[in-house]
């Protein structure tokens, strides 16, 4: 396999010698690369996401904790860059109605969780947490799915921009970012997970759909090497 090892690294003592031999001879993991034009997309960066930013007295049930306010920094700088060469940014945002009937199937699986500090419309838990605040010319909108694509315009304003590339971020790494990264490369778009700027509640979870992602849908960079690449591009 040809990425780098401070990548590999992220997922390698999950593997045997096995499995390792069966990435190798199935000839997966190949690199993909950034295209002409990409696009970064920020998954639900809120703060039921994060956890407490501001000793707020309300309970974050769904918080990935000080591992997500660090891939939050992370991505600030990303989304600085690409800002600066010009790469359109889109954020999602997923929260529910507060009787929980636009949940659709998700709820047979999990509870409507009644706290402030939850994605229920209107609550503090729902807002873009500050670290990665939209600025005017990012565009934000709400998804009621894990992926940013099913029910979404997002599609559409990529054709419209002539994106070939996306640039996934946020979280969580194992539920909406691969949901996320599975229709984009299904939609035949290009895509770049930027590992140290996407999270989850499980450290499992991460670094399992980490190897997932860069196996079998794209390529898992961190965000320096994504910053170099587009710069390169420019």
């Amino acid at each position: 396999m040809t990425h780098p090892a401070r990548v590999s690294a992220l997922w390698q003592d999950l593997l045997s010698d096995d499995d390792r031999a069966r990435v190798s001879g199935a000839r997966f993991g190949r690199r993909v690369g950034i295209g002409e034009r990409a696009a970064i997309l920020v998954i639900d960066p809120q703060n039921y996401m994060v956890g407490p930013v501001g000793g707020e007295d309300i309970a974050y049930p769904s918080s990935c904790g000080e591992a997500g306010r660090q891939a939050l920094a992370a991505a600030s700088t990303l989304l600085e860059a690409g800002r600066r060469l010009g790469i359109p940014i889109f954020y999602t945002r997923w929260e529910v109605a507060r009787d929980g009937a636009d949940m659709g199937a998700y709820r047979r699986k999990r509870d409507l969780i009644d706290t402030e500090g939850w994605a229920i419309e209107g609550t503090f838990g729902a807002q873009i947490a500050d670290a990665v605040a939209p600025l005017p010319g990012d565009l934000v909108f709400v998804k009621k799915k894990p992926s940013a694509f099913l029910g979404t315009p997002l599609t559409g304003y990529l054709i419209d921009r002539g994106i070939d590339t996306v640039i996934v971020t946020g979280g969580s790494t194992s539920n909406c970012v691969r949901a996320t990264s599975v229709d984009a490369v299904s939609l035949n778009y290009r895509v770049v997970v930027a590992a140290d700027c996407v999270m989850d509640r499980f450290d499992i979870s991460h670094r399992t759909a980490l190897f997932d992602l860069d196996r079998q849908y794209g390529d898992v960079m961190w965000s320096e090497e994504i910053i170099a690449a587009l710069e390169a591009t420019r």
